[in-house]
């Protein structure tokens, strides 16, 4: 029995869903889907209306995914064609949806299709091809990329619409090994684009088969797919290696593999069952200004000289969505599609592969910072000072340009909590001892603005080094008590962040212990008729008594 037969078996979920307006029904039968039939403006408030459910800090749980179905523009044209966003991954959950598992099983199910692809197979017949629109088709005024409803993202910065959760498939010239890879692509006219592919060390795949094309001079088909199973689209972020074909990985993931149909009019194959697919080829030699727009970093991404893309055809469903995705400054859907396939892979890197059975948990930090800049890891407490390290070291090294700075917490230190990592290091860490400057680090996905080339990266033991004193929060009994009457009293509905009750972090006496107990039974006084029995003439105030009732009598 395969994987997603088996899980299907044990009532562990339906399994991937083949294309993506499956998924968007199974979203909707799940109550995960808003459906939006007013007007709304594609270049002015679709994008900040579903933004605001990740700027005014609405709980994972409780985001959506959106379905446009009365898009309008500026111009007031309407378009027939709907517009779903945050449909892959506005919450955990929706991401777990599209992949058809449990969220606990999601980094196994990586791992599992990373190391058994499925090759895809090719159809002659494909949904994706049922509209197929070419030659003049594509200049007329209102025609070709106009005639699709594609959203500006940073409206107020934006230079034009995007497409964003994009799969741009191309082919290394040499080998025919193909690559699918997320890159923007900037509307520049009825058959033109603006592609940029990122040029960094783990950029993007793309570039590197451009490079080659060009060394060639010869122009580089291209084809964008805009709407595909999730766990077809969910490989194009992943950075998966340039020898690995993301199409038999996403079959992996589906327990099946994926349909493959040959393009109109360039010599690539896309998802058959894809809603939209722009067909076109790229210039070897001349590039365009491209930007501004918005980009995940947190900044505005200014203009660059990046690719130019004639487009050949656009092929699309008789009834397609037009699938757009909420990215720049995060939480993002962006930013989770990355963070709940990524941390899987940290966690199973500096356990599985390093041999650090310590790890815990590293949690990649994502409000503002994109996550790729800061990596937390938790360990166990008592974790040797050398394995600590390598955990670090580790962190750092995995990714060329993410790891700028690593943070190393105990195990009572929630990582998701940044103020709980903050007050690790406030009291944990002695910046001479602790924490490590390396230098010759990528600078990766950051604004461009500067001169500088390279950076360095900041290692951080913020672990439990010695005994402490006890959290000063109530204990865990009293403050759940308490919650009790709160919420009898119909007080506002609380969501608690770690830590949220006092424990132990080693030291404390069981002296201490009896008076904290007589003190909660109203027996404080018996607690005084013995430290009264204890007290010293010739000290000065604040002398620990430890010091002095543990020194040896003269």
């Amino acid at each position: 029995m395969d994987d997603v037969a088996d899980r299907r078996a044990r009532g562990q979920g339906t399994g991937p869903k083949s294309d993506f307006q499956t998924h968007l029904r199974e979203l909707e039968a799940r109550g995960l889907l808003v459906r939006v039939d007013r007007p709304i403006n594609k270049d002015t408030e679709l994008h900040p209306l579903v933004r605001w459910q990740f700027q005014g800090r609405v709980s994972d749980e409780k985001r959506r995914a959106f379905l446009f179905t009365n898009v309008v523009d500026s111009k007031g044209r309407k378009y027939d064609i709907p517009v779903a966003v945050g449909a892959l991954a506005s919450s955990r959950q929706i991401y777990a949806v599209g992949m058809g598992r449990r969220e606990s099983e999601i980094g196994a199910a990586w791992m599992h299709a990373i190391a058994n692809p499925i090759p895809p197979v090719t159809v002659r017949k494909a949904p994706c091809q049922e509209v197929v629109v070419t030659g003049d088709a594509l200049k007329v005024s209102g025609g070709g990329l106009s005639a699709l409803p594609v959203p500006i993202s940073t409206p107020g910065f934006d230079a034009a619409p995007y497409f964003t959760m994009t799969l741009c498939i191309t082919k290394d010239p040499e080998t025919g090994i193909r690559n699918a890879g997320t890159y923007r692509a900037q509307l520049k006219a009825t058959d033109r684009l603006g592609v940029r592919m990122a040029t960094r060390i783990g950029g993007a795949g793309g570039y590197q088969h451009w490079l080659k094309y060009r060394a060639r001079k010869q122009s580089m088909p291209c084809a964008i797919v805009l709407g595909a199973a999730p766990v077809v689209v969910f490989t194009g972020p992943q950075k998966l290696p340039l020898d690995m074909d993301e199409m038999a990985v996403a079959g992996g993931l589906a327990g099946e593999a994926i349909r493959m149909v040959k393009c109109i009019s360039i010599d690539l194959d896309v998802p058959a069952d894809a809603e939209i697919v722009v067909e076109g080829v790229i210039d070897p030699e001349l590039l365009e200004p491209e930007g501004p727009f918005g980009e995940s970093h947190g900044h505005v991404a200014l203009e660059d000289f990046n690719m130019s893309m004639q487009v050949t055809a656009i092929t699309h469903k008789k009834s397609p969505v037009l699938v757009s995705i909420i990215s720049q400054v995060t939480p993002s859907e962006s930013s989770t599609i990355k963070k709940v396939a990524y941390e899987p892979l940290f966690l199973a890197h500096l356990r599985d592969v390093l041999g650090i059975k310590q790890v815990r948990q590293t949690v990649m930090h994502e409000p503002l910072s994109d996550l790729r800049p800061m990596i937390f890891v938790q360990l166990g407490n008592n974790t040797p000072h050398t394995e600590v390290w390598r955990a670090l070291q580790g962190a750092a090294a995995l990714k060329g340009d993410w790891g700028k700075i690593v943070v190393a917490v105990s195990e009572d230190i929630d990582p998701l909590s940044t103020d709980a990592v903050l007050w690790s290091i406030a009291y944990r860490c002695n910046p001479i001892e602790d924490v490590h400057i390396m230098p010759y680090r990528s600078r990766g996905h950051a604004p461009k603005s500067g001169p500088r080339n390279e950076e360095s990266t900041m290692l951080i033991d913020a672990t439990l080094k010695h005994p402490m004193p006890p959290l000063a929060l109530p204990a865990k009994e009293y403050m759940e008590s308490a919650r009790k009457i709160w919420e009898e009293l119909g007080l506002p509905a609380l969501n608690p962040a770690p830590p949220w009750h006092g424990y132990s972090l080693g030291d404390w006496n069981e002296a201490w212990e009896r008076y904290a107990r007589r003190a909660v039974a109203g027996d404080w006084e018996e607690s005084g008729r013995e430290t009264y029995a204890r007290r010293r003439g010739g000290l000065t105030p604040e002398t620990p008594v430890r010091n002095v009732e543990a020194a040896p009598k003269k």
